[in-house]
């Protein structure tokens, strides 16, 4: 929570003029887009901000200050606009040193020489580097990857018969496949995954400092495969046309691991919360009317892994409108302008109710137009592989907690749980990973990540409330019947 300031100028306590609102910066009267409360419940704030149009100036961190867009047509109108810019050099309070280089928030909207901050022709030529490695990838030899990487992790914790799904299986997992997917040897992967857990980590500091190990491992991954080139996305950028130079390597490859792990951790989290916790996801799989796949898609709709963010400038200053009311909004350049995929893919005007989310992809969960995640099929393979994999090795796994009682981490960016605590039968269940053939074989195996939860007790077990009555032991049947994707 934001603290309020105190000493010489402060208004005295009670002031009707100076009274703190909820959700708003006391000192600047901005919506906020961080503390607690947001937190708690973002959508209250999306739905007040809609209610005022569909462009609205908010505070990302303390003097840090946005325009949020929180209609879905406008946020296709600004992601599709040549009149934005992907540069965020053009950041003129952070040019100017109104917002200091070490706030919270400028590991994220800092400018870098990858395809993310590119416009024009280097986007294209960043662009299509990605794409065609990515279009090498195996999508049989992606899913071997997620189900030997989930084996390992299951491996570790099946025994307790209580897991953190976020630290202890949803959070390491994206970084293990990656780590494959680029070709990484043992010890390489060993690091680069734990580098990749601390820079989720909300303490500042310990983010940066994971950051740090990550580059340094990537500059060692290159030069390893410039010597030794692999059957792996390293290689083939490193191959491509485009010549990328070692720093643009280093760059591309860190939008890679950095959109496919902190998102993909929330999106499987999440995901899984969900499958645990609602009655009619249950009902709908076991009916053989919903997929995995399906509530995974629901997942985005409803959730957003990156919630706010799809950053733009414009160019000069510029007018957006919105179509539905008339209503214009001033959009200067110079000021960061972020897209709300959560509250734009909750704009009532789309009118797309609880039946109809799970077989419509037209969400924004990925982004639009020419800066649409280039990872979206991928991503989705490790999601639902990742779930598949607790569903059938874990059948009886049930929330510890009411749903309502899980938190979600701070922050303006990310919408991700900060522990999913579950429950299950201590009993060890035969592994399915098949055999991969990779480059590299990933023995990651770190210490277990520390864990409030309680050692099991397994003599006696009471249902939480957050348990459906008589729909635990389908799960393997559901995935087993399951054809592969």
């Amino acid at each position: 929570m934001t603290t309020l300031p105190t000493g010489p100028g402060t208004p005295p306590p009670g002031c009707p003029a100076h009274q703190a609102v909820p959700g708003q910066d006391p000192a600047s009267g901005l919506p906020v887009l961080y503390g607690a409360e947001f937190a708690a419940d973002p959508h209250a704030t999306y739905e007040r901000l809609r209610k005022e149009g569909v462009a609205h100036p908010v505070e990302l961190a303390p003097g840090v200050e946005a325009v949020l867009i929180t209609g879905y047509e406008t946020a296709l109108e600004v992601l599709r606009s040549p009149y934005f810019s992907k540069d965020a050099r053009r950041w003129t309070a952070l040019a100017e040193g109104k917002v200091p280089a070490d706030n919270q928030v400028v590991p994220m909207m800092g400018w870098r020489p990858s395809l993310w901050f590119a416009d024009g022709e280097r986007h294209l030529r960043l662009r299509a580097s990605v794409d065609d490695a990515l279009g090498r990838v195996n999508p049989h030899q992606l899913r071997a990857y997620v189900q030997r990487s989930a084996g390992q992790l299951i491996d570790r914790f099946e025994h307790e018969g209580r897991a953190d799904l976020v630290s202890q299986y949803a959070d390491p997992i994206p970084a293990l496949v990656f780590a494959q997917l680029f070709g990484c040897p043992d010890e390489l992967t060993s690091r680069m995954a734990a580098a990749c857990v601390r820079m989720m980590d909300a303490e500042p500091a310990v983010a940066q400092a994971g950051g740090g190990e990550l580059a340094m491992c990537l500059g060692e991954l290159i030069a390893m495969k410039r010597a030794s080139p692999g059957a792996d996305v390293t290689t083939w950028l490193l191959d491509h046309p485009s010549a990328l130079s070692d720093e643009e390597m280093i760059h591309q490859l860190v939008v890679l691991i950095g959109a496919g792990t902190v998102p993909q951790s929330a999106w499987i989290a999440t995901g899984t919360m969900m499958l645990l916790a609602d009655d009619r996801f249950a009902s709908d799989l076991t009916g053989g009317s919903l997929t995995v796949a399906d509530a995974l898609n629901e997942v985005l709709w409803l959730h957003s892994p990156l919630s706010n963010f799809s950053f733009v400038y414009a160019v000069h200053d510029h007018t957006l409108r919105d179509r539905s009311t008339g209503a214009e909004t001033a959009i200067r350049a110079g000021v960061p302008v972020l897209i709300s995929h959560a509250a734009a893919n909750t704009d009532p005007v789309l009118d797309i109710g609880a039946g109809q989310r799970a077989a419509n992809t037209s969400h924004l969960a990925f982004g639009a137009g020419p800066h649409a995640c280039p990872a979206r099929d991928t991503a989705g393979v490790i999601a639902e592989v990742a779930v598949e994999m607790l569903l059938d090795r874990l059948p009886d796994m049930v929330l510890e907690v009411d749903s309502a009682e899980l938190t979600w981490r701070p922050g303006p960016f990310h919408r991700s749980l900060t522990a999913l605590p579950v429950r299950f039968d201590a009993v060890r269940a035969t592994s399915t990973q098949p055999p991969v053939a990779a480059v590299g074989e990933p023995t990651w195996n770190p210490e277990p990540a520390p864990s409030s939860i309680p050692p099991a007790q397994t003599s006696t077990r009471k249902p939480p409330v957050s348990e459906p009555r008589g729909l635990r032991r389908w799960w393997n049947s559901l995935v087993g019947s399951r054809p592969g994707r």
